[in-house]
């Protein structure tokens, strides 16, 4: 016994102190394509017209890359089609927010169960220019270094497509610089010839597909690897992965998705919000809703609060609209930051908040003692089966607290967003050939549960969250609306108009390409 757990431990340091050189494209990642990156990078950064652009050059790039053995050359025109021209801080924001969400959606488990099991030196190799695999690698695989080509910039710091470094000899040469004084990587993995003819010699030990590393079987008691990191926020309106197929499915479908947009919301505002659930059905979408709602209480009856507050998980901007569609009566929907836009097309009140907890608490006390109230105390939208820390506010306001789980479930389109124009999420939301919307009505907090019994405002918050958690089988975090700012947008996601522009030098170009690009496809 005593012996066995000697070699475990020493199965274990030298594991801890293996150092791994892995290729990205094909081994980490089960697919060695990197086409719908460069998509994503077109779409995100630039819009539709390139995106269109580098679809139609696919069929030259494929040929490349198949017929004439060229990848490295099919590799820079789509570098250069899908970047040429654009904003340096475009192509950082797009590779912090987007890419790693899709990467992280295609690892495979077995090369990650290998490659995290060395706790030494990690060193990832890509195909693609670094600055598209860095925040990845570095942040969700545990990479020390990435190594791959480099996009290069022009003085005006927009990107002139042009990749420097890509070839076979250059990254051997980059690989062995990181392991000096005669140093070699004690694991090697890839599966591409080109991996094979370059860096993969020089490691002690070469692992291709399986990745099924021998060595770990001496302590199969212990944990191979740390469980892979999670992306909790990304942005990007694609859902998903734009492969040559589905990218030529989007752009069929977006004419007609603007058109089906239109004629939902146009019919959403003009027929009374009670039967829109019943219509939902013929216009593509659907509201399902479980649980049972409670009656509605009439205001004025002497009551500091008469109204019901809802308390909303905060998955879309549409949460409190279609939880008053699913109600059947008038509820206000207290938000922080909401655009002029989605407040004349909103059927529901809307209230601002001012993130002054006095005046809040004020606005939201006044709302309930003319009925009911939505809130989502999350502050922000998360894509991801995690729920933010509650904001514990609501607590105090009121006793008559209904938990409400909210979900939803689309096809093409996400319909909110962190850098781009939040007035077109609801637009995005109603483009998606099937919309479905769930709710989920929890029972009333028990007096017990609420801050008339003596509980704390931060303890009923806590609660809340948990059993909206358990409900929906999402996962609690302490994460807030500034963490997620500050992965997505690079700020706190409080800024006001003079420090915006201060920071980003055309936000209007950006808006305005995001509302011309639909109106012209």
């Amino acid at each position: 016994m005593v012996n066995m757990s000697a070699a475990a431990a020493e199965a274990e340091t030298k594991r801890e102190r293996r150092s791994v050189v892995a290729e990205l494209e094909g081994a980490l990642l089960r697919d060695a394509g990197t086409f719908p990156y460069f998509m994503l990078v077109a779409f995100e950064a630039s819009g539709l017209p390139r995106f269109a652009a580098l679809l139609a050059l696919w069929p030259v790039l494929w040929a490349m890359e198949v017929v004439l053995g060229r990848g490295d050359l099919a590799l820079r025109a789509a570098a250069f089609v899908a970047t040429a021209g654009v904003p340096r801080a475009e192509v950082e924001a797009v590779t912090r927010a987007v890419l790693p969400k899709f990467m992280a959606d295609d690892v495979d488990p077995a090369a990650w169960a290998a490659f995290g099991a060395c706790g030494g030196r990690r060193v990832v190799v890509t195909r693609m220019p670094r600055v598209m695999v860095e925040r990845f690698a570095r942040e969700h695989l545990g990479a020390h270094e990435v190594v791959g080509c480099e996009l290069e910039y022009s003085r005006l710091r927009r990107s002139t497509g042009i990749v420097r470094g890509s070839g076979e000899r250059t990254v051997a040469d980059r690989v062995r610089a990181l392991f000096a004084d005669g140093d070699r990587p004690d694991l090697g993995m890839a599966r591409s010839e080109s991996a094979t003819r370059s860096f993969l010699p020089f490691c002690k030990k070469q692992l291709q597909p399986p990745f099924c590393d021998d060595d770990d079987d001496v302590a199969s008691g212990q944990p191979k690897c740390p469980p892979f990191r999670p992306v909790i926020f990304h942005d990007g309106r694609l859902v998903c992965r734009p492969t040559p197929l589905m990218s030529l499915v989007i752009l069929l479908w977006l004419p007609l998705g603007v058109l089906v947009a239109f004629v939902r919301i146009a019919v959403g505002i003009s027929v009374p919000i009670q039967i829109i659930p019943r219509l939902a059905p013929y216009f593509g979408g659907a509201v399902v809703a479980h649980g049972t709602p409670p009656p509605a209480v009439s205001a004025g009856g002497g009551s500091a609060t008469s109204g019901v507050l809802f308390v909303c998980t905060h998955r879309t901007l549409m949460d409190p609209v279609v939880l008053a569609t699913v109600l059947g009566r008038r509820v206000a929907a207290v938000t922080y930051s909401i655009s002029r836009l989605s407040e004349i097309l909103s059927p529901i009140p809307t209230v601002r908040l001012t993130r002054d907890r006095d005046v809040d608490s004020a606005r939201m006390r006044a709302e309930l003692s003319r009925g009911d109230v939505a809130v989502c105390p999350e502050g922000t939208t998360c894509r991801e089966p995690f729920l933010l820390r509650f904001s514990a506010l609501f607590a105090e306001l009121s006793d008559r607290i209904v938990p409400v789980a909210m979900n939803y479930r689309v096809g093409l389109f996400h319909p909110t967003t962190a850098r781009g124009w939040k007035a077109m999420d609801p637009i995005f939301f109603f483009m998606n050939p099937r919309p479905v919307y769930e709710v989920t009505f929890l029972n009333q907090l028990p007096a017990e549960e609420t801050c008339a019994a003596g509980k704390s405002a931060v303890d009923v918050a806590n609660y809340v969250q948990r059993i909206l958690a358990a409900k929906l089988g999402f996962e609690c975090t302490s994460l807030t609306r500034k963490d997620k700012y500050r992965v997505l947008a690079g700020n706190d996601g409080i800024v006001n108009a003079k420090s915006a522009a201060a920071e980003d030098p055309a936000p209007w170009q950006r808006r305005l390409k995001e509302v011309l690009g639909f109106l012209l496809h």
